[in-house]
């Protein structure tokens, strides 16, 4: 009888110790999940600070001077300002609007992703997909 009653103690013990280390291991996965999710939101732009600041250099160098797509007068009205949106699609009435990217401002910035260009589109530069139109990142100019 003694050991019947240590037996079930054992057993149960065991299966205390077990269930806990199955929440812990459970627990571990969700924390790297929601480490992983901060390191997306941290990656989330493709231009980094550096990227901007040479993009932001490169305006002033040619604030005299600057290709349609960048100058005052070629801001985006604010309903299409609204649909120029990071993570989103450039629908066909912005598409018309893209310019290459500057080859002197395409030189300061890394290369992008295959399938991928940076343009310029209305006081933006803009990192778009050439084949689904998905906008990855946007940078916008303060214009003058």
């Amino acid at each position: 009888m003694q050991y019947r009653r240590w037996l079930y103690v054992g057993v149960a013990a065991m299966f205390a110790l077990a269930s806990g280390l199955a929440l812990a291991q459970g627990h571990g996965r969700g924390h790297e999940k929601h480490d992983r999710d901060d390191d997306d939101d941290q990656g989330r732009h493709y231009y980094s600070d550096h990227d901007r600041d040479e993009m932001r250099r490169w305006y002033h160098d040619h604030d005299d001077d600057l290709p349609p797509g960048l100058a005052k007068r070629d801001q985006l009205p604010p309903g299409l300002e609204k649909q120029l949106v990071e993570r989103g699609t450039l629908p066909p009435g912005l598409r018309k609007k893209l310019r290459r990217c500057p080859e002197d401002l395409e030189r300061r910035l890394p290369p992008p992703p295959p399938h991928c260009e940076h343009a310029i589109l209305g006081g933006h530069v803009v990192l778009v997909n050439t084949q689904t139109f998905a906008v990855l990142d946007i940078f916008h100019f303060e214009l003058r």
